[in-house]
């Protein structure tokens, strides 16, 4: 079982199972939205449990995906793709899970727009989209 919260706690959750998927998205709309890049782990969504969905806001940030986020603090939480069919999870920030997680990232992903102020320095794999 992992936990984890916003900033401000206003939302809390929990996930059953075990992390696998990691990654480090480099996208612009992860940039933009997290401030830096996105470290994320999918989980199955029935592995999910969320505890103050009141104070959980959607922005659908294009027609395939929509992104959580604390209303009170603004934490990114939860990325979150439309397609409930082909997709049978939800990304979560690994910045949100509380310690230990037991788990490393796994892959970077859409290097091919990361930001020009760093560099990825680690022997992960780098997928260009």
């Amino acid at each position: 079982m992992y936990k984890g919260s916003c900033l401000c706690g206003a939302i809390k959750f929990e996930v059953s199972g075990v992390l696998e998927a990691t990654d480090a998205c480099h996208c612009n709309q992860c940039r933009k939205w997290t401030g830096h890049f996105l470290a994320s782990a999918e989980v199955l969504r029935d592995s999910l449990l969320i505890e103050g969905e009141a104070n959980l806001s959607w922005y659908h940030s294009s027609e395939k995906v929509r992104r959580g986020f604390c209303s009170q603090c603004g934490s990114s939480l939860f990325f979150d793709p439309l397609d409930k069919e082909k997709h049978h999870w939800i990304g979560i920030a690994l910045g949100s899970f509380d310690k230990p997680t037991g788990t490393n990232l796994g892959q970077h992903i859409y290097v091919a727009e990361k930001g020009d102020y760093y560099d990825i320095n680690d022997d992960l794999p780098q997928n260009e989209h």
